[in-house]
């Protein structure tokens, strides 16, 4: 039999670990947003569908990945490199 805390301490843990990943996923779109946007392999890269990947990165982030790379594309432009 599974106690309580137990059940919240493996819920925590799972969390934490999603959002290890799309940190991941946040920082590799950072780096490499001038390049085309691939949701679907950046998903399978952390593990998750694409779908999951959307919801979820629109859930903590407050955007979904299409506009965070046309925010970042927006933000670099009159830029040298």
């Amino acid at each position: 039999m599974c106690r309580p805390a137990w059940a919240e301490a493996r819920t925590t843990a799972v969390r934490l670990q999603a959002l290890k990943e799309l940190r991941g996923v946040r920082d590799r779109i950072h780096r490499a947003h001038t390049r085309p946007l691939d949701v679907p392999a950046l998903a399978r890269e952390a593990g998750l569908t694409a779908e999951t990947l959307h919801r979820t990165f629109t859930r903590e982030y407050g955007t979904t990945p299409y506009a965070f790379v046309t925010a970042l594309r927006a933000a670099g432009r009159g830029r040298t490199a």
